[in-house]
């Protein structure tokens, strides 16, 4: 063991990246992943011809002349990756009424479709638009994300503040609000379901003027090849910086001594050592399984006892023979007629068609993927009483969406071929992340004003990465927290933090 080697817990995107800027800086990593692929949440898995993904939705900042973009590169994941821009953000069709509205590039056309259904509203929709104007332009990626809370000085924090000047005015008074909040002043209900639709409705309404204004920018796009498109560049530069990682090899317990993290216990009893150990893996399973809950302070305990989660996911995916041009890859349907599921009633349903690119599926066919909340409890308790059950109740719920898909596709039906259904409980046996959440804590305006720190009280050598601890989860987070494991080595060591990029590129 040496204090320039560190093991890290997970491969996902928090741990890749924490380990490829750990190589950067002279440290010498081993991660350690308990699946036998990179990737963490952003999985893709094959079915009979298909590619069903069911990770990373969109990427932001893609192009070049961000920090982001920078990050990107040098991670190894720009040029390799291959995006398609975003043009549409989605639909939005309620069923009872029949109306519909496509969220496109181009604000005055949104703004002019929402005026003409909801005339009555033409304030607050214009006051929306003009939130969205603010964040075109602007270096949105990095922000809040150049240091780890631990390095954040008062220099710093002005610095921050300074860079976010022209922002300042939209994170705060209504702007701060929970959306479902501040629909509540729209008259039309129909509208207030469409804007509580663009994203989560618990998220602060910048953060949705955030999501329009880099649409209109050209900053959204689509993995042309999936998540293994990002993921794998990743693993690749990892490997070429020196790094090593092992995959089946589940981490059983973070070994301490004296107060100070020094190795990993594996499933199959074998133990590791180094001198730092930082975890990428699940946020609860570290804390109060890996070390048994003993370096926890208040606030921790509170975050972890009363912090909403972003909610599981059910999703369904079916290979269909058949292809869908005229619609965009993303629609919401506001259901006439509430589906039940885990016992609790369903009135909307999140539909990804992966049209937009050959790669998901053989030549005139299409992967048709529907998304909706549901609850972890029922799942897991379903199959833990056996896969007899559990499989029933996936199938009748694939059954029950095939129909409602009816409605606007008449005859798929007949045309699928393959389905694929993926359970909270899927989630958790893949990525082992708290009550099957996707994505971490939900991002409320609480979660996404809290600074959480890397580092555990009372408990040295050691650090955390990913979604838990960048409320709001997401891509650029986690690449970036596992860049603030290496800057806080650094800082340790009482050396500079460096960057490199993959040979072939210019700095």
């Amino acid at each position: 063991m040496t204090e320039k080697s560190i093991i890290i817990i997970g491969a996902g995107l928090s741990g890749l990246a924490a380990g490829c800027y750990a190589q950067m800086n002279g440290y010498q990593s081993q991660i350690f992943e308990h699946h036998r692929v990179p990737g963490g949440v952003a999985a893709c898995w094959k079915r009979k011809g298909y590619l069903i993904d069911g990770g990373i939705h969109f990427l932001m900042g893609h192009k070049p002349g961000t920090e982001l973009y920078q990050l990107y590169r040098q991670l190894g994941i720009v040029p390799a990756v291959s995006v398609v821009d975003m043009t549409t953000f989605g639909r939005f069709t309620d069923e009872t009424s029949g109306r519909s509205v496509e969220v496109t590039r181009d604000l005055d056309r949104l703004a002019a479709d929402w005026k003409a259904g909801s005339p009555a509203d033409a304030q607050i929709i214009d006051e929306l638009i003009t939130g969205a104007r603010s964040m075109q332009g602007l270096d949105l990626g990095a922000i809040g994300m150049g240091k780890p809370p631990e390095l954040m000085g008062v220099l710093d924090r002005i610095k921050e503040m300074w860079d976010m000047r022209n922002l300042l005015r939209y994170m705060t008074g209504r702007y701060a609000k929970p959306v479902s909040n501040y629909v509540q002043n729209i008259q039309d209900p129909w509208l207030q379901e469409c804007i509580k639709s663009l994203f989560l409705p618990q998220v602060p309404v910048w953060f949705v003027c955030m999501i329009l204004g880099l649409l209109a920018d050209g900053q959204i796009g689509f993995l042309t090849r999936g998540c293994p498109d990002f993921v794998q560049p990743m693993e690749k530069r990892y490997r070429e910086l020196g790094g090593r990682v092992t995959y089946r090899a589940a981490v059983e317990k973070i070994l301490v001594k004296d107060n100070r993290a020094v190795g990993v216990r594996l499933a199959d009893s074998s133990q590791h050592y180094a001198g730092v150990v930082a975890s990428a893996a699940d946020g609860y399973s570290t804390i109060f399984g890996l070390l048994d809950g003993r370096y926890v302070d208040h606030k921790t305990r509170d975050r972890y006892a009363n912090w909403e989660l972003c909610r599981p996911l059910m999703m369904v995916s079916y290979g269909v023979a058949r292809e869908f041009p005229a619609d965009p890859p993303f629609i919401t349907f506001l259901l006439e007629h509430p589906l039940q599921s885990a016992g609790q009633s369903v009135d909307k349903i999140f539909v990804r068609l992966f049209n937009y690119s050959p790669h998901f599926s053989p030549a005139g066919k299409t992967v048709v993927q529907v998304e909706f909340e549901t609850d972890w409890d029922y799942w897991n308790d379903l199959r833990q009483e056996g896969r007899p059950g559990y499989n029933a109740q996936k199938e009748r719920v694939a059954a029950e969406i095939l129909e409602r898909l009816e409605r606007h596709y008449p005859g798929i039906s007949s045309q699928v071929q393959v389905t694929d259904e993926a359970t909270p409980y899927t989630t958790w046996r893949y990525t082992r992340n708290h009550k099957g959440s996707w994505g971490g804590w939900m991002p409320t305006p609480q979660a996404l004003n809290t600074r959480i720190k890397r580092t555990l009280p009372g408990l040295e050598n050691f650090y955390m990465a990913g979604q838990w601890i960048t409320p709001g989860g997401g891509v650029p987070p986690c690449l970036y927290s596992g860049r603030h494991v290496a800057q806080l080595l650094c800082h340790r060591d009482g050396k500079p933090f460096t960057t490199t990029l993959p040979k072939g590129l210019r700095n």
